[in-house]
């Protein structure tokens, strides 16, 4: 039997001043999206996803992620193991 890997990453989020909230919110619609905090420093919000494959990881954060209305950048971090 074929063992199932999932694709982990945590995406680094830098949001317009006031927007981390809504953004938040709206992350945690996604069915790809394990868990999303508002964070203090450089960052504003950390996204824990979960996807199948990286093209999907690609697809999700392109389509989805970047496309949120006040996220201004992204930085991400895909887990070793």
């Amino acid at each position: 039997m074929a063992l199932k890997v999932m694709i982990i990453a945590y995406v680094l989020i830098i949001a317009k001043s006031g927007t981390e909230k809504s953004v938040v919110t709206e992350l945690k619609n996604y069915k790809e999206i394990v868990d999303a905090e508002i964070l203090y420093g450089e960052y504003d919000i950390l996204a824990k996803i979960k996807v199948k494959e990286i093209s999907d990881l690609n697809e999700f954060l392109l389509s989805k992620v970047r496309r949120v209305d006040g996220v201004e950048k992204t930085s991400t971090l895909i887990s070793a193991a």
